[in-house]
């Protein structure tokens, strides 16, 4: 199984990776977390990518590759495949990718388009609060803290991270629909995307297990 979840923050994409890797075993890659297992681990990718991080720079969609194709290989051994989560996130990156799919003689089963309206977005992540101690996420909506403004699991003080301000929010989803959205449009020219509306995490998954049994 060799999946793509793309979206917008706030959409669900990582919930949803979490659950079909403990459905199917096909191992979840978030580029965000590659990125930083790659930076503690101090490899030679990890090395490279901090040189431009440092400078204030944009790491290259090479070394971005790079590192992504180390990933895919692993979980390929595993036989069992990967769900890519956060990446590609440009046409190029896209286009990047697909030239290393064919090096490798891989082909993506499919893209999982999830969708919700921008304003659900915005209330979702807006809603997010996070423990300053040991990072664990509540939401004031559909899962708050037993006691406001505590840490269930070790008292620390919560707080909203700056990028769930509403205006950082609104920001990113600009970000979103002018370089990713193409993304989508990309792949829905193969007829690769199934669009999912995403607004309940139980539907989204079985609409989404069901397309793939």
């Amino acid at each position: 199984m060799r999946l793509l979840l793309v979206g917008p923050p706030g959409v669900g994409k990582g919930t949803q990776a979490a659950l079909l890797e403990q459905k199917f075993g096909a191992r979840q890659l978030s580029s965000g977390n590659i990125f930083r297992e790659e930076l503690a681990a101090e490899s030679d990718l990890g090395k490279l990518a901090k040189t431009y991080m440092e400078k204030g720079e944009l790491v290259p969609d090479e070394v971005t590759i790079d590192m992504m194709g180390k990933h895919i290989a692993a979980a390929e051994e595993s036989g069992k495949g990967f769900i890519l989560d956060g990446f590609p996130r440009t046409v190029n990156q896209a286009i990047a990718l697909d030239k290393l799919f064919e090096k490798m003689n891989l082909t993506l089963d499919k893209v999982i388009s999830l969708e919700v309206d921008d304003e659900e977005v915005v209330q979702r992540l807006s809603s997010r609060i996070c423990c300053s101690k040991c990072g664990e996420i509540y939401n004031k909506r559909n899962k708050p803290p037993k006691v406001e403004g505590v840490c269930d699991k070790c008292g620390g003080e919560l707080f909203v991270r700056k990028d769930d301000q509403p205006e950082t929010i609104r920001e990113r989803l600009r970000v979103f629909h002018e370089t990713t959205q193409p993304v989508i449009d990309y792949y829905d020219k193969a007829g690769r995307v199934l669009h999912v509306e995403a607004l309940n995490i139980e539907a989204t998954n079985a609409e989404i297990i069901a397309s793939l049994e």
